[in-house]
């Protein structure tokens, strides 16, 4: 095989990426092309720029001020959510981890280490009263 060959069979196995990148353009521009011709043009006006809260009129400021514990929820979800998604392949290839062998080992401790600290954060979050909904 030639260098010329070599380069385009390269070349080649870069098609599939050039073809979805194009596509992924060309939707998005026929998308904002055809919105702006077949979407309803309306004018604009003072109801149009106004904030909505479900239909009604807004009833006070938008800068107020957030409990923190509506974050630290959202951190105690972000912590669970990454477990799952940490301990889903390392479930699906545990069969094929042979018990006793010092692979196998490792790995029991690697996922025992990464559950121990997901306990921990959880502890965390119950000490700091993220569960308590008054």
């Amino acid at each position: 095989m030639n260098a010329a060959t070599l380069a385009a069979s390269e070349r080649s196995s870069y098609l599939p990426i050039g073809l979805i990148l194009v596509m992924a353009i060309g939707f998005a521009a026929a998308d904002i092309f055809l919105s702006r011709i077949i979407g309803p043009s309306r004018p604009g006006g003072v109801v149009k720029g106004q904030t909505c809260e479900c239909g009604m009129n807004p009833v006070g400021t938008a800068r107020k001020r957030f409990n923190v514990r509506f974050y630290l929820i959202a951190m105690v979800f972000l912590v669970f959510d990454v477990e799952i998604v940490f301990l889903y392949p390392w479930v699906a290839t545990f069969p094929n981890l042979q018990p006793g062998t010092e692979e196998g080992l490792l790995w029991l401790g690697r996922i025992f280490f990464f559950l121990f600290t997901t306990v921990v954060a959880y502890l965390y979050g119950f000490r700091k009263g993220v569960f308590k909904f008054d």
